[in-house]
């Protein structure tokens, strides 16, 4: 029997370089470079389109789902998707309309409850003050002419010409996105068929079809997942806002399904507003923090075991670049682009993994 030599490498060492090749070619690293800073700024000019084509590439595959069980019993796909689409409008429809008469309601109560506020909150106020006249007067050093004052208020008609072109800017982003939606539910296989016409190769065409497959499978688990986990939070924090005498229970639980969708930012936020709700409506110091301090309970609960849990097995994102990626892209697209950053991050992980040039950006992304 013949003995291995000890001057032979192992095979796995040979191999391991080629199975994650580094690009080497400085002009192929250039000119990748200038190309996708090329496709950033795009996505930032063109936002107002780009942004619900990304949305409603998301929905579609949040709603895959359904529109696979509609066509199984034998809907035909131009109904189906048009049922889906009238489904998730009445669905908006309905949340607005359920909320638009509580949320009016608090907002009447602000300017009394500032008062409110200012009382309850007195200690933290005054080192607040000092800072903004510290500032202030910073703002006034070599300025000519009067010192400026603060700005007052803003006035009702601003007020009202603010929510007006939020509400219009909505509108039409809701219906760009629902117009791209339903003509990816109706025929968005087309382009996969298209691209796997064109391409030379049998692997290639065997490559494409296997990512796509791939990120329909784990991005659609990935949405139904949080989706569900998020209703689940919104259900609880209705419960904790009745429990605790805030009041309101639908508001608060839509406001918390619809936040946790944004990484970071929607917990927290959500944490404020429960913080301010409690000190508006409850009377004791410690029963007003209780309303925050139960949610805190609950997102800690689903955003540190549960959710993790369900999908550890599905995506392992490097937790570093989870935190870049919602930075860049509330950056660029606002609430928006946190909301869609996490699958955004897990589509290129998908692409990278598949792809044998990119297969070292692929591990990199790996948590």
């Amino acid at each position: 029997m013949t003995q291995p030599d000890d001057n032979t490498p192992a095979e796995p060492m040979a191999e391991q370089p080629s199975d994650m090749p580094l690009p080497s070619d400085p002009q192929a690293i250039f000119l990748g470079g200038i190309f996708v800073l090329a496709m950033l700024t795009a996505a930032y000019v063109a936002r107002d389109i780009v942004l619900p084509m990304v949305f409603a590439i998301a929905l579609k595959l949040l709603l895959q789902p359904g529109m696979d069980l509609l066509e199984r019993i034998y809907i035909p796909k131009p109904l189906a998707a048009l049922a889906i689409i009238f489904a998730l409008l009445g669905a908006i429809v309905a949340l607005g309309a359920a909320i638009s008469g509580p949320a009016g309601a608090w907002v009447a109560r602000l300017p009394e409850g500032v008062a409110r506020l200012h009382e309850r909150l007195g200690f933290l106020w005054q080192p607040v003050d000092a800072l903004l006249q510290f500032v202030h007067r910073l703002e006034n050093i070599g300025a000519t002419g009067a010192p400026r004052e603060a700005t007052g208020p803003l006035a009702a008609s601003a007020i009202l010409s603010t929510l007006f072109k939020g509400a219009q800017s909505f509108a039409d982003g809701l219906f760009t996105t629902l117009l791209f939606l339903y003509f990816l539910l109706l025929s968005g296989d087309s382009f996969l068929r298209r691209l796997v016409e064109i391409l030379p190769h049998f692997r290639a065409k065997r490559q494409a079809i296997d990512i796509s497959q791939q990120i329909e499978h784990d991005i659609s688990a990935y949405l139904v997942t949080i989706t569900a986990m998020n209703a689940i939070v919104g259900l609880a924090t209705a419960l904790v806002m009745h429990l605790t005498g805030v009041g309101d229970p639908m508001l608060w639980g839509t406001f918390a399904f619809l936040m946790n969708f944004a990484p970071i930012i929607g917990p927290a936020l959500c944490m404020f507003v429960f913080l301010l709700a409690g000190l508006l409506n409850l009377d004791g110091f410690w029963s007003a923090l209780a309303p925050a301090g139960f949610y805190l309970l609950i997102h800690l609960a689903e955003g540190e075991t549960f959710t993790p849990m369900l999908l550890a097995r599905r995506f392992t994102l490097n937790p570093v670049l989870v935190i870049v990626s919602f930075v860049f892209w509330f950056w660029m697209w606002g609430v928006p682009g946190a909301i869609l950053s996490v699958p955004m991050l897990a589509i290129l992980k998908i692409v990278c993994d598949r792809l044998r040039p990119f297969a070292a950006l692929g591990h990199f992304l790996s948590g």
